[in-house]
């Protein structure tokens, strides 16, 4: 072939075949820069039959982060503190996040405490009766609320049970109830004797 034909195949860019590996790198930084333009950051970089992939997916466990917690904790010195039965943390929302029969861990020095387990997120009165003992100062304010609440369900309640048990009012005075019923007609057929 002529040179002619060989610059009409290639296109653009005349093969010099003296400065040959200039040129299939100029051609090669094109290509990857079309590639790169046409399917973004996405255009794979290796060879045939490699994935395309943007960046190599990290993913955390939960297992991880529970060792690392642990190792953390181990240097630390914690020690476990049997015994105890469950836990309140009260929030500033009036709520208590409450934990049955925790696993609970102090390093006293650090002045640390660790509450690990099955927590619930409830409402201070779903708690009430045991929980009294626990409040302080500042969550007195929402016993103020909830004591409101339950006075008022307990004074409908005591309404509505008192107007059942009441002696009915008389409206008519039993005279004239019963000159009413000597006025009436008989519908009903007396039996023959």
């Amino acid at each position: 072939r002529s040179a002619q034909s060989l610059i009409e195949v290639v296109g653009r860019h005349p093969i010099d075949f003296k400065d040959l590996s200039t040129n299939i790198s100029i051609m090669d930084a094109e290509t990857r820069a079309k590639i790169q333009a046409k399917f973004g950051s996405t255009a794979r970089t290796g060879g045939r039959g490699t994935v395309r992939r943007k960046k190599k997916a990290v993913r955390k466990t939960a297992t991880q982060d529970d060792k690392r917690l642990q190792s953390t904790l181990k240097k630390l010195n914690v020690n476990t503190i049997p015994g105890i039965e469950e836990v309140n943390l009260f929030k500033s929302d009036g709520r208590v996040i409450h934990f049955a029969n925790p696993k609970v861990q102090a390093a006293v020095p650090a002045n640390t405490y660790v509450v690990s387990g099955n927590c619930e997120d409830k409402e201070l009165s779903a708690l009430m009766p045991g929980i009294y003992s626990q409040l302080g100062p500042e969550t007195m304010d929402n016993l103020k609320h909830i004591v409101e609440q339950y006075s008022k369900q307990a004074g409908n309640a005591q309404t509505a049970a008192d107007d059942d048990d009441d002696v009915p009012d008389l409206v008519d005075n039993f005279e004239t109830a019963a000159a009413d019923d000597e006025q009436m007609p008989d519908l009903v057929d007396a039996p023959a004797e």
